[in-house]
């Protein structure tokens, strides 16, 4: 059965992309799209689509009154241009299931949408990268952000707690089982941002080989998805 997609953006060309971006792969199809908040909540109550991708800036109702409207009762990726922290910070409070840029690439859209029905939190490599710094003490952040003078983390209430609700792995998790070299190799380039395609790349193995090597990384790890993995090598200094 397909992963039925509901598509938030008040761009035309950017929600015809999208469509042709989703519709090509074997397991998703986009059921309808909405040019603005207020009707992709109308379209989300009547159509009941596994995930729904929002832009952050839309007419009547942006991405993040959707996602507080929705998140609870739906699966929401929040994608934009701005790579602000502000908006991660309200994304994830709200039970957002994902944060992409939309300079991400097809692939990581796709895999986005695949994570949110698996019930993990895929957030861009960049972002990724600059959220785990903040967490293991490397860097302060963007002001107002994650990671800025609030103790709260993304909760930013005083005390620390799992990002959304829905990422507990990427605090301070640690192996169940020893990793291999390459293992570890693999969880620094994740912790450095790198997609599936550039570790492969990179490492002149193929995807499926990254892939079920980061399988067997979550389960020595304990860890859900690859901010896990990457938390993980960020404290461990591995």
């Amino acid at each position: 059965m397909s992963i039925r997609v509901l598509l938030a953006d008040d761009d035309e060309a950017i929600r015809s992309a999208y469509r042709i971006i989703l519709d090509a792969q074997p397991d998703i199809e986009v059921v309808d799209e909405a040019a603005d908040g207020e009707v992709a909540v109308t379209l989300a109550e009547r159509l009941r689509p596994d995930v729904i991708l929002a832009d952050i800036r839309m007419p009547r109702m942006d991405g993040l009154e959707l996602t507080r409207r929705l998140g609870g009762e739906f699966r929401v990726v929040v994608v934009t241009t701005f790579d602000l922290d502000e908006y991660v910070h309200e994304a994830l409070r709200a039970g957002a299931a994902g944060f992409l840029l939309k300079r991400s690439g097809p692939a990581l859209l796709a895999e986005a949408v695949r994570a949110a029905v698996a019930g993990d939190a895929l957030i861009s490599p960049q972002i990724t990268v600059r959220l785990l710094r903040q967490l293991s003490g490397g860097g302060s952040g963007s002001e107002g952000g994650i990671g800025s003078s609030s103790t709260g983390g993304a909760a930013g209430q005083g005390e620390r707690r799992p990002l959304g609700g829905r990422i507990a792995e990427s605090e301070r998790i640690g192996p169940v089982e020893e990793l291999t070299a390459r293992e570890k190799e693999i969880a620094r380039l994740v912790a450095d941002g790198a997609t599936n395609g550039e570790i492969a790349e990179q490492l002149f193995i193929s995807a499926g080989t990254v892939k079920n090597h980061l399988a067997s990384v979550q389960r020595k790890l304990g860890a859900r998805n690859r901010v896990g993995i990457a938390a993980w090598a960020w404290e461990s200094g591995a």
